[in-house]
């Protein structure tokens, strides 16, 4: 076990933030969260957007339009159950009526909110429970050592002492992407050497901060797909070695999912859930798809807190979860 400053790696990529390209990035116009959030939504927005668009014009509210907009729906990945209540809603308040696309939108959005309202939780951290430890798992590319450090920024703002555990010890690269983020927000990194045993890692970690008198510890651990034993076997381990120092930990799970994925983050919610026992979702890379809209199908069907949602690479492009301006991005309206 080491506690380690970035190597060739970190060395590598700061060398890559040259004078210019720091110039740049100053020069570029600051955009505001929900300016980021509707362009991250975009794809999803357009979609919604071109299809109400075209089942709404100069057209009455009729069985078969509820019919199409259902399968819109669907498609956009809202879930069944969520397409069914916003048609029944729409059917209910204005059949065999007109209806312009924007009224649709505003029903929809209006919806979409009421579903993901009871979710849309902030992280709670136990100042209690000292560190509190948070664990973060998902499958491969989700993005999980990317949102550690972005919480790790997020965290050390706020004036909490963080501790990073490299607990990915199958891929040396995770071991240094989280080496890289340690140097930039300033916070001790506990690695060990690639192969290294995972759980033994995350006690190590786990025993260095409490000793450094740490607030959080944020243990990474390897990607893996939802459907391999072995490797969720493995997650358990992690979980019972962190529980021989203190019964509570880990006090927070979250499971990183990646947006693009769709419906199969469904799959990866109850198998993680059942392993790892989590407790809320991040979810990443809603810039890059126009399946936004899972966000909602899980919410109506596992109820687990959404505590973070991200839309770029940037430090600032991980935010907390809010219901209202999500919704209202979703379906493309102003905020």
């Amino acid at each position: 076990m080491t506690q380690d400053k970035p190597g060739f790696f970190g060395r590598l990529f700061g060398r890559r933030e040259s004078a210019e390209t720091e110039a740049v990035v100053e020069a570029a116009p600051k955009l505001s969260w929900w300016q980021r959030l509707k362009g991250g939504l975009a794809r999803t927005a357009s979609a919604l957007s071109t299809g109400i668009t075209d089942l709404f014009t100069k057209r009455k509210l009729d069985a078969g339009t509820l019919e199409d907009l259902e399968d819109l729906l669907i498609q956009a990945d809202l879930g069944i159950d969520t397409a069914g209540r916003i048609a029944g809603v729409l059917r209910q308040e204005r059949y065999q009526r007109d209806i312009s696309p924007d009224e649709v939108k505003a029903v929809l959005a209006t919806e979409i909110e009421a579903v993901l309202e009871p979710v849309a939780k902030p992280l709670a951290i136990d100042a209690e429970k000292k560190p509190f430890v948070l664990m973060m798992v998902g499958v491969n590319g989700s993005g999980k050592t990317t949102t550690i450090g972005k919480l790790a920024a997020k965290f050390t703002a706020e004036g909490k002492k963080v501790v990073l555990a490299a607990g990915d010890t199958f891929r040396a690269a995770a071991i240094e992407q989280l080496k890289v983020w340690g140097e930039r927000t300033k916070v001790t990194v506990v690695s060990g050497a690639q192969g290294a045993d995972a759980a033994g890692l995350a006690f190590d970690a786990l025993a260095a901060a409490k000793d450094g008198g740490a607030d959080i510890l944020m243990v990474d651990t390897a990607g893996r797909l939802q459907n391999k034993a072995a490797l969720m076997a493995e997650l358990e381990k992690v979980i019972r070695v962190l529980k021989k120092q203190d019964e509570t930990a880990p006090h927070a799970v979250l499971l990183v999912l990646d947006a693009t994925v769709g419906q199969n983050a469904m799959l990866q919610v109850e198998a993680f859930q059942k392993t790892a026992g989590v407790t809320g979702l991040v979810m990443t890379k809603l810039d890059g798809t126009a399946r936004g809209g899972i966000l909602v199908a899980l919410a109506a069907k596992f109820d687990l807190p959404i505590h973070f949602i991200g839309v770029g690479e940037g430090v600032d492009d991980l935010e907390p979860f809010a219901a209202r301006d999500f919704a209202r991005a979703l379906v493309g309206l102003e905020d």
